[in-house]
């Protein structure tokens, strides 16, 4: 009995007495006693001759099946944390090959193939003949970056591991990394020559380089690509077309916060015209601007692959993209949000009111009218009254936009400039006399975009306050309007009653909201400017919405009741003072008879 035999192993019992056995065992194999485990089930085969057999099962095969067992437990615990473990499991169930236990790659990175017969694009914007070919290795090359097969295709360890690596719960920086990997292969598989440099292959290594204004565009345009790949009701028509937003308030936002930054001086955007537009932008600064205004950019990754997971296992194939159609455009060509704009002001956050912006300019039926509208100035007409007809009653966030004009001074020139800025209440429009609101955003939206969300130092996040009923004299009356942020008569943002006109003061008088101007070249003196238009968007979805319309009936029927007068619940006529006095003017001479 040696430590290298590894099958059955056979002692004579001649003159071997059971504990001489057990002890022969013990000394020869103490060696390697720590690498093997021994099965104390021995069999005995007892007879005059026959020898005991008992089997030894090696370290090293059990070894590897623990390893494989841990590894296994370790990539399905990582994958349910992302909350797509089923998913995965459905899908892995539909593509795997029943002979060899794999996933074929090739039928698997087809799967992620997107395919379009027509490209629009938000206001008409010019797109650029290299982005259809960045969107032909969009999905091939995300498989080969994260995916890694053996020789007969994706195990189901390799299949989660993949998903995992590229979709994962890992730090913002990382998921940016993980993105502009993304996008670097794809631009280097096209043919194309970014001037990126990666230090490892570390999902939290360094990237040097730049990017450059036309990149930045189709980086943002395949991201929001994969973030609405899907989206589209299935029930709708689908014309394989997709549709591009208008993303130039984003990209000179991007500009700003980097040329500014790199040489603090101030950049025109006034007349800046994105698609003629050529700067490299520090990767680095880059960053720093992506994590603090669009942070929420990352999650089209894991939108994109559950999507492609999604039709696999319903049985879709790859060759139409259920993206979003140019009804979208239908949808928001007549509003101030449009799909550009609702989809920045949706990365900013994570929460949960980001869908529902996004579903304000994207109705499940194009033909439908979108109800999240709840007032807008040019249908309703201005002013408090008409605002508050269409919103009261409507307890869940409220997105306001607001358009303005005014004259701005650049470089010694004065002339009239729009500007669109924005602002969320969590809880809706309240009739109060005083700030209210437990949190906030403000947004400078066009031309350049910024997200100011609170400060954490004061809680004046809202003021709407009406004309108080009944016309009590009030010796120090409350302004009537509408106020974000600052104190009472000296808000960051005051609309008055009419809607005639907004007041925009800067942020040194506000310790609510997070400071930076709302508008370019905003300087430090307040800023009156003319209110173009307004819109109110419900944030709430339909319950919301449902609550709203069951407090209008509710109020309705009120007030027609008391419009009524039921004749009932007065007295006699011919007993009613009325009718004494009527009968006195008419005739004040005639007799009349005494009741005693």
């Amino acid at each position: 009995l040696t430590p290298t035999y590894v099958a059955n192993c056979e002692i004579s019992l001649w003159n071997c007495s059971k504990t001489s056995l057990f002890s022969l065992i013990d000394q020869s194999w103490t060696p390697i006693s720590k690498n093997l485990i021994f099965l104390w089930s021995f069999q005995f085969r007892i007879f005059a001759s026959s020898p005991i057999i008992f089997f030894v099962t090696m370290g090293a095969s059990s070894s590897t099946d623990n390893k494989e067992s841990s590894e296994k437990r370790e990539i399905e615990s990582l994958a349910a944390s992302t909350g797509a473990l089923p998913l995965l499991q459905r899908s892995f169930s539909k593509l795997v090959d029943s002979q060899t236990n794999t996933v074929p790659f090739q039928s698997f990175k087809e799967s992620f193939g997107l395919s379009y017969d027509k490209i629009t694009s938000e206001g008409g914007q010019t797109v650029p003949d290299s982005f259809p070919r960045l969107l032909e290795f969009l999905g091939s090359s995300l498989v080969d970056l994260f995916f890694l097969p053996d020789k007969e295709g994706l195990s189901w360890v390799e299949f989660a591991s993949g998903y995992v690596k590229c979709c994962g719960r890992m730090s913002a920086s990382m998921s940016f990394n993980t993105l502009l990997r993304v996008y670097y292969v794809i631009a280097k598989n096209a043919g194309f020559s970014p001037k990126l440099e990666f230090e490892s292959e570390e999902s939290d290594c360094k990237i040097n380089g730049s990017i450059s204004t036309t990149e930045l565009l189709m980086f943002l345009w395949l991201c929001w690509t994969m973030s609405w790949d899907g989206r589209t009701n299935k029930a709708a028509e689908m014309k394989g077309s997709l549709f591009l937003p208008d993303i130039s308030h984003l990209i000179l936002s991007a500009v700003v916060s980097c040329i500014e930054s790199e040489s603090g001086n101030s950049f025109n955007v006034w007349e800046t015209d994105v698609s003629v537009l050529e700067l490299e932008l520090p990767i680095g600064k880059f960053l720093t601007w992506a994590l603090t205004t669009v942070p929420s950019l990352t999650e089209c990754l894991t939108h994109f692959c559950n999507s492609r997971l999604q039709n696999v296992e319903d049985g879709s194939g790859p060759s139409k993209s259920t993206a979003v159609d140019d009804s979208a455009s239908k949808t928001s060509e007549n509003t101030l949000l449009t799909c550009g704009r609702a989809w920045a002001i949706s990365l900013t956050s994570k929460s949960t009111i980001s869908e529902e912006i996004l579903s304000s300019c994207f109705p499940c039926n194009s033909n439908e009218t979108n109800e999240n509208l709840l007032y807008r100035s040019y249908h309703h007409g201005k002013g408090m009254n008409r605002l508050w007809s269409n919103v009261e009653g409507y307890h869940a966030p409220i997105l306001v936009i607001i358009s303005a004009s005014c004259k701005v001074e650049y470089e010694g020139n004065s002339s009239e400039r729009k500007w669109v800025i924005g602002a969320i209440l969590q809880q809706g429009f309240e009739n109060r006399d005083a700030f209210y609101g437990s949190s906030g955003n403000l947004f400078s939206i066009s031309p350049v975009f910024h997200a100011f969300s609170s400060s954490g130092k004061e809680k004046n996040f809202a003021y709407s306050h009406l004309h108080p009923a009944g016309g009590v004299y009030d010796a120090h009356p409350k302004p009537v309007g509408i106020g974000f942020g600052g104190t009472l008569g000296n808000e960051r943002i005051f609309i008055d009653e009419d809607f005639a006109k907004i007041t925009v003061r800067h942020h040194a008088v506000d310790k609510t909201y997070q400071s930076g101007s709302l508008f370019p070249n905003q300087g430090y003196l307040p800023v009156e400017a003319l209110v173009l238009d307004i819109e109110a968007w419900g944030l709430g979805g339909n319950k919301a919405r449902e609550i709203q319309q069951t407090y209008q009936k509710r109020e309705e029927l009120f007030t027609n009741q008391r419009r009524k007068i039921d004749l009932k619940t007065f007295t006699n006529w011919e007993d009613s003072p009325e009718k004494m006095m009527m009968d006195m003017m008419g005739n004040p001479n005639a007799p009349r008879k005494e009741e005693r």
